[in-house]
């Protein structure tokens, strides 16, 4: 269920494969034992132009979309965690941030639920 949405400059694509990228965030996510490996979902959108803080630097910054329940420390741990491992690939980039948001139970569906 969870979603892990990664919007970038495109030549974060260059720096590392993007399929890497996607299986270090799922298997840092994992990691945290809050979601079950096959649940979690990993996409990534390089931009090709971009101005952050006024600049046209790299940049990395997740979208967490995650089922509400967890608490507060479970989803700082959840930030901290991704951004450190993104860190660790990405030492030179500038910017690498995260934000969670919660999914509201009474009203997500998908088609396994109909």
């Amino acid at each position: 269920m969870p979603h892990f949405i990664l919007d970038c400059s495109e030549n974060i694509l260059e720096l590392q494969k993007p399929r890497e990228v996607l299986e270090e965030v799922l298997e840092t996510a994992y990691a945290t034992g809050l979601f079950e490996k096959n649940d979690i979902k990993v996409r990534l959108n390089p931009f090709k132009h971009s101005l952050v803080q006024g600049s046209d630097d790299d940049f990395i910054h997740v979208f967490a979309n995650i089922m509400e329940g967890r608490n507060t420390e479970q989803k700082s741990n959840l930030s901290k965690q991704i951004v450190a491992k993104l860190k660790s690939m990405f030492p030179s980039t500038p910017i690498i941030s995260i934000n969670i948001r919660d999914f509201e139970k009474a009203s997500y569906c998908n088609k396994k639920m109909l």
